[in-house]
Formats: structure tokens, C-alpha cells, sequence
């Protein structure tokens, strides 16, 4: 039995020496492994037309976007920034003219409030159907801000669409923060 527990004790005293400069990873850099969830289908609700609240000017959007209202706690933010907090839904308005965007938001936030969602996906794009300019991506991050529901918005993670999605952070409250 001697010889198995020098061999043992050899073993972890070369184990030991391997790792001796190893340092331990960072897991808080690492991306969560997230499964993709499909866009919802919307309802159509009669002749209502969602989305007729929102302005429109053109502006031009950044790469990344961002948007916090006052009050909402940084670390909330960094949160949806990193995929923390993952989305219940997703729309996607991809190939939709901006009339026909405006309202499948419009009539998409109205579900997901009334769902008392947290967090949802809004897939706008990156414009390489309309000349390299993000239209759709534009307007987004023009009308979220309109709805007081939208406590922050920011580009999703890279692994759930980047630059092309927005992750939006919605009131539980109906009608207001």
C-alpha cells in the first residue's frame, strides 16, 4: 500500500507544480449561452392602429444603442446591456416599411405590457435593403423613448443580434412607470 500513496502524493505534487501560475478565469466576461427564441406573431386588434403615437424625424442613429431614463439603476442596465436579463418576446421588422414598423411596435409593446412582460427583443436590422441605412433602426430608437412604458433600451448582446436588435426594458406597470 505504500507505493500507491507515494505515487498518489507524486501525482498531486506534479499537478500542483503544473498549475502553480495558473490564474483563475473571469466569468463575468463570458456570454451566457442563450437559445434564440422565434419572434411572436402579432394579433391585429380590429381597426386599432398601435404605433400612431410615435413622431417621426429622421435621424440617424448610433452603432450601439442606448437609452435609460432617470432613476434606472446602472446596474439594471449593465444587466440588459450583458443579456442578464433575457427577453420574453420578440418582434421582428425586418423588410417592413416604416408605417407598417411604426404600428407592429405600437401594437407589440401593447401585448407584451398587457403580458406584464419584463424584457423584449425588437429585431430592426442594420439597413442592407435600404442602401446601407438602418431606417427602421432609426426609428426605433426614436420611438421608444415616446413610450413612457420603455424604462431603457440598448443594442442586444452579440449573440442575439447585436447592432441589428435592440433589448428593451418595459414598466410592469400598465400605462405609465
Amino acid at each position: 500500500m505504500g507505493s500507491g500513496d507515494e505515487k498518489q502524493d507524486d501525482d498531486l505534487g506534479l499537478f500542483r507544480e503544473a498549475m502553480g501560475d495558473v490564474e483563475p478565469l473571469r466569468h463575468d466576461k463570458a456570454a451566457p449561452w442563450r437559445r434564440r427564441r422565434k419572434p411572436v406573431p402579432l394579433e391585429l386588434p380590429g381597426d386599432a392602429q398601435p404605433g400612431d403615437e410615435f413622431g417621426d424625424t429622421a435621424e440617424e442613429a448610433p452603432e450601439f444603442l442606448e437609452f435609460r431614463r432617470p432613476g434606472i439603476q446602472h446596474r439594471l442596465f449593465q444587466d440588459l446591456q450583458r443579456g442578464v436579463i433575457e427577453p420574453e418576446a420578440s418582434l421582428d421588422l425586418h423588410g417592413m416599411r416604416v408605417d407598417d414598423a411604426r404600428r407592429a411596435l405600437g401594437r407589440f409593446l401593447d401585448q407584451s405590457l398587457k403580458a406584464r412582460r419584463r424584457c423584449v427583443r425588437i429585431i430592426h436590422g442594420k439597413g442592407k435593403r435600404s442602401g446601407g441605412q438602418p431606417v427602421i433602426k432609426q426609428r426605433v430608437n426614436q420611438w421608444l423613448p415616446q413610450r413612457k412604458e420603455v424604462l431603457a433600451f440598448c443594442s442586444a448582446p452579440r449573440w442575439d443580434g447585436g447592432t441589428g436588435a435592440a433589448y428593451v426594458l418595459l414598466s410592469r406597470k400598465w400605462g405609465g412607470v
